[in-house]
């Protein structure tokens, strides 16, 4: 099937985080808007199809959790990644931040120092801190324009008795996909140390054809007894707005306590339209996340050899997963507020400032690659022109 990644869907006036909140964000309503991690990519038919045949009953009720569901999810699983999961190790949460939440405060307790590797996803820091418990930074390592573990410094926070370490796999914003390897290492020190392992693995299907993500649960049945790993459909098939997602505990006693942590929050019910639009994106809408995978694939090249071009002092990372393009603008030697002045009011687009992923993001940018070419094209135009004008 053809799809038409290069329509330029209107998307104002849609109640859209990404593109009505532009002047509470940034002062102007018209900023093109290349931030928060949705793509502006009609989903597969199959998603739009289940989701209006849905609609179309007319009493949006108490939802169950249907067995095709859970043989969507566990299918999903061994066909693309190899991993035989059980259905009883699936806990449905309505988002991987609440998941990451929920599993700190079950594997710590407060004043526990929690490990994360930055820059990393901003909520990261906070299902830390709002919990009541320390962060342990283990700063990633940038060489030669790609991420790797600091090993050495990693092994110390362990020692000085961190309980629990917050992977994001594949890396956001780094665009790393760790490979076996290197994640083989991290769990030698987290078996070593008795340290538990949460896995953000919402961009596991997001890996360019080169690469292969490995879920960290899987590697071993001893990796898997100190893991919770969360995942989603959401950002692979662009339906985060319903709001649908999964944890993998494959440990008894370690998804007990959480399935009681959820009970008690009360935030374990299932979205109305998330267990049909799951099903189709799962059985039905593999051709469309390869065809989306190539296309964004090749927004990264057309990006980084904009930039290459356009504005040298930009230095991308180059991305191995994500649909996010991590951009190294250090070289220019600008604050976080010059580098907003410019982006917001000058260039009158809207990419993240990299200091809210950590102190050692700052000077970097993050770049939305998930929409159409034109779009992506004008952006970095309008960037580019904005900072030329700037330096000159």
């Amino acid at each position: 099937m053809t799809y038409h990644f290069d329509e330029r869907m209107p998307r104002r006036g849609t109640f859209s985080e990404k593109w009505d909140l532009g002047r509470e964000l940034f002062g102007d309503p018209d900023v093109l808007p290349l931030w928060v991690a949705d793509m502006d990519f009609r989903c597969a038919p199959a998603i739009v199809e289940a989701v209006t045949e849905r609609a179309k009953l007319g009493i949006y009720g108490y939802t169950a959790r249907p067995k095709e569901y859970l043989d969507a999810i566990t299918g999903w699983l061994e066909r693309r990644h190899g991993w035989s999961v059980d259905a009883s190790w699936l806990t449905d949460t309505p988002g991987v931040v609440p998941a990451l939440g929920v599993a700190v405060q079950v594997l710590t307790e407060p004043g526990d120092q929690v490990i994360l590797q930055s820059p990393v996803y901003n909520p990261f820091y906070d299902v830390i801190r709002s919990n009541g418990r320390e962060v342990a930074e283990n700063p990633l390592i940038l060489d030669e324009g790609r991420y790797r573990m600091d090993y050495g410094q990693l092994e110390s926070l362990m020692q000085n008795g961190a309980k629990l370490l917050l992977l994001c796999s594949p890396h956001n914003p780094g665009g790393r996909v760790w490979t076996r390897d290197e994640l083989e290492r991290l769990g030698e020190l987290c078996l070593k140390y008795g340290v538990k392992v949460v896995s953000d693995e919402i961009h596991g299907d997001l890996v360019f054809k080169e690469h292969r993500h490995l879920p960290f649960a899987s590697l071993s049945e001893a990796h898997a007894g100190i893991t919770v790993t969360c995942a989603a459909p959401s950002k692979t098939f662009n339906i985060p707005g319903l709001a649908t997602a999964y944890t993998i505990i494959p440990n008894v006693a370690i998804r007990k306590r959480f399935a009681e942590r959820i009970k008690a929050l009360a935030i374990g019910s299932l979205n109305y339209f998330g267990p049909s639009a799951t099903i189709a994106a799962y059985t039905q809408s593999e051709d469309w996340l390869d065809a989306v995978l190539d296309y964004i694939r090749d927004n990264r090249d057309f990006a980084v050899a904009t930039l290459a071009e356009r504005l040298p002092a930009a230095a991308p990372v180059l991305s191995e997963g994500t649909y996010l393009l991590w951009v190294d603008c250090r070289a220019l030697g600008w604050s976080k507020a010059q580098m907003k002045q410019t982006m917001y009011k000058e260039a009158k687009i809207a990419f993240t400032e990299g200091s809210i992923y950590g102190q050692n993001g700052e000077g970097f940018l993050r770049i939305n690659l998930a929409c159409p070419r034109s779009l992506l094209q004008e952006a970095l135009e309008r960037f580019c022109a904005a900072v030329t004008a700037r330096t000159t």
